[in-house]
């Protein structure tokens, strides 16, 4: 499947016109991930959005008081959507990311993308506000599971 159908494919980017898919698709990338490995770390510098092609992700935070981060997400559905802060000032990760299995990820640059959504606002807005509400989730979830540890 080329980017471009990867994207189309993506609830993030539903019903946005054919030539920002297109733009879009060019500012991605493939990775493959081995098992453990560290995909980005909380408080690092976010250029790049995620998503999840195959595998999983968790999502941990550090807690000062404790020695163990803990999990607030698992990634685990394809075209879930993490590293949000790529698109979102003052552009670092609040988490970090780790493969729970062999994964692939496909990456957007955050900057470029931002520039495609103020080349066509209405696109931008429909992108933003899903984003918005994807970070209301994952601070529900967050805050979930950090009450668990106390």
């Amino acid at each position: 499947m080329s980017n471009t159908q990867l994207i189309s494919s993506m609830p993030l980017f539903k019903d946005l016109s054919a030539e920002v898919i297109e733009k879009i698709s060019s500012l991605s990338q493939l990775h493959n991930f081995k098992n453990e490995e560290l995909i980005f770390k909380e408080g690092g510098r976010a250029d790049q959005l995620h998503f999840l092609i195959s595998g999983g992700v968790v999502l941990k935070v550090q807690i000062m008081t404790k020695p163990d981060s803990v999990t607030v997400s698992y990634i685990g559905k394809p075209y879930d959507c993490f590293g949000w802060s790529g698109l979102v000032s003052p552009h670092y990760y609040t988490a970090s990311a780790t493969c729970e299995e062999d994964s692939v990820v496909l990456t957007v640059n955050g900057d470029e993308l931002l520039k495609v959504f103020q080349e066509s606002p209405q696109d931008g807005f429909l992108v933003m506000h899903r984003v918005a509400n994807l970070v209301s989730d994952r601070l529900r979830n967050s805050r979930q599971a950090l009450i668990k540890t106390m």
